[in-house]
């Protein structure tokens, strides 16, 4: 990663919340553990448990046929309250597929309850604080368009699989050639290729509204 004037203080006593799932991207994680918490802050990796007291997640994309990492993460996210963050992120890939997923699990659902997954919830309210840094990485715009009226006008980049579903929800598609869009308190990233420009627009973000 390029150096920044940053130390162990940039961003001490800043409170970050990650949410994961199944099918995240093991680099991703680590660079969040490990390059956070170089810069002073806490880092919290939260999923919506099921009931369960924690819930071991696989990242079998990164390496087909190669080293399946796993973690555990024993964080609801339906007992977390996005006003004690800095900032709220969800983790690129299927991520966000998942986290939208409306309990109890295996239910039919209905249309009238697609805002109502707990991860959906809890990114939908972290929207509505502009204090807060709200960071989407490729795919991960996918948990904001059960909510199109927060994506509504919001200059954004993202992974063309996503492309279509953020512009129905009303999206401005940036196409930037960094492959970073910031507006304002949203910070969104093309694509895991792009993670270091991401962490390093997450972290200045942070800077500027503190």
């Amino acid at each position: 990663m390029a150096q920044h004037n940053w130390d162990k203080s940039t961003l001490k006593n800043k409170k970050i919340l990650v949410l994961v799932e199944t099918e995240y991207i093991h680099d991703e994680i680590t660079l969040y553990q490990e390059a956070f918490t170089n810069l002073g802050a806490s880092v919290t990796f939260a999923s919506y448990l099921w009931g369960d007291q924690d819930h071991e997640i696989v990242s079998d994309v990164d390496h087909p046929g190669g080293t399946l990492h796993t973690m555990k993460v024993n964080v609801c996210v339906s007992t977390l309250n996005p006003a004690d963050f800095d900032a709220v992120l969800c983790a690129a890939n299927y991520v966000a597929v998942r986290l939208r997923e409306i309990p109890p699990m295996h239910s039919l659902g209905n249309p009238e309850q697609v805002r109502e997954a707990p991860s959906v919830r809890f990114f939908a309210e972290a929207m509505k604080r502009k204090n807060i840094v709200k960071g989407a990485l490729c795919h991960a715009l996918w948990i904001l368009t059960p909510c199109p009226e927060l994506l509504k006008d919001r200059r954004v980049i993202c992974h063309t699989v996503v492309l279509a579903d953020v512009l129905n929800a009303g999206a401005t598609y940036v196409p930037e050639p960094s492959r970073i869009v910031v507006d304002d308190d949203l910070v969104t990233g093309r694509s895991a290729d792009n993670l270091e420009p991401y962490f390093v627009a997450i972290v200045e973000t942070m800077l500027r509204k503190s």
